[in-house]
């Protein structure tokens, strides 16, 4: 176990039991509607106040700004009234792997949240993405199908369309048949290649930890192949066939191979100020047409240079 184990996990404590108060009511759609009658009918405001909001930009989508108001709203999202404004923003130069009329693909930042949170709305994928697909048409929207961790960089696909995101999520683990990541990992692996399965469970703090219990447990399988190695680091290709929180981190670390730059569950070296995992391959099963959908990045340059 990671020596200050204990002393982040109460640091952690400290700053979780301070939450940061937010400015704002959120709001789960429960059907489907038009943005101006979900306000009135649903919300219970009258149409003028509903289009003070609108006209003063202070209504966003999952922390995405919308002014129009026959905007389609569908149910799940999470309709946010701000006291300050929310301005849309000019997006280019995004960092788009791939797009077509109903999926676009990114190559995510570290550092920046899939979607909005409990103490952040607006700093995320999902909102870059909305703004710029709104440039396009106003009435365009994007729908969320999977995520990656803030502290992960690569491949993340939204949907353009309700039907297609509710068939991908309802057989997600059934669809995709690649998830692969590149891992740079502390130390040097005595065995080079394997398939862990172990069971996972969440603390009391939201952290994941391995338990030999498999009641109340969740089954987590990585398989993983060291594609390069020096003295002090370990590139590792990594393919993931359960998408449980956190698991290649917990996996890896468990092995006593901390991904570097996880001050989350261990305290390997952080080389390169960041978490040094990287999703750089997904593919699946269309739903709809049952062709083979892939997406690929390659490897940073940053990860590479580690392990010369």
């Amino acid at each position: 176990m990671n020596k200050n184990y204990k002393e982040n996990l109460k640091n952690r404590k400290e700053n979780n039991s301070k939450p940061k108060k937010l400015d704002i009511k959120q709001y789960v759609v429960k059907e489907n509607s038009l943005l101006l009658d979900y306000l009135t009918n649903n919300l219970g405001f009258s149409r003028n106040n509903a289009k003070n909001l609108l006209s003063h930009h202070l209504v966003s989508i999952d922390g995405a700004p919308i002014s129009q108001f026959d905007f389609s709203l569908s149910k799940g999202d999470a309709l946010i009234i701000s006291k300050r404004p929310i301005k849309k923003k000019e997006r280019s130069n995004l960092p788009i792997i791939y797009e077509d009329d109903e999926f676009i693909v990114i190559d995510k930042p570290y550092g920046l949240l899939s979607i909005a949170s409990d103490k952040e709305k607006s700093s995320t994928a999902y909102r870059m993405v909305m703004d710029y697909v709104q440039q396009k048409d106003k009435h365009n929207r994007i729908f969320v199908v999977h995520r990656i961790d803030k502290e992960t960089s690569g491949i993340l696909m939204f949907a353009k369309n309700e039907k297609l995101r509710n068939l991908l999520q309802k057989d997600w683990n059934t669809l995709v048949k690649t998830r692969g990541y590149y891992a740079v990992c502390e130390g040097v692996f005595k065995e080079k290649e394997g398939r862990i399965e172990n069971y996972l469970r969440q603390n009391s703090l939201n952290l994941m930890y391995v338990t030999k219990d498999k009641k109340n447990s969740l089954k987590c399988i990585t398989n993983y192949k060291v594609l390069k190695e020096n003295k002090e680091y370990s590139l590792v290709d990594v393919h993931i066939e359960t998408g449980r929180k956190n698991q290649i981190r917990v996996t890896l670390g468990s092995l006593g191979h901390y991904v570097l730059g996880d001050d989350k569950y261990g305290e390997p070296p952080n080389p390169i100020n960041r978490l040094c995992l990287d999703a750089y391959e997904l593919s699946f099963i269309h739903p709809i047409s049952k062709k083979i959908m892939r997406f690929c990045k390659v490897l940073p340059k940053e990860f590479s240079k580690l392990v010369k």
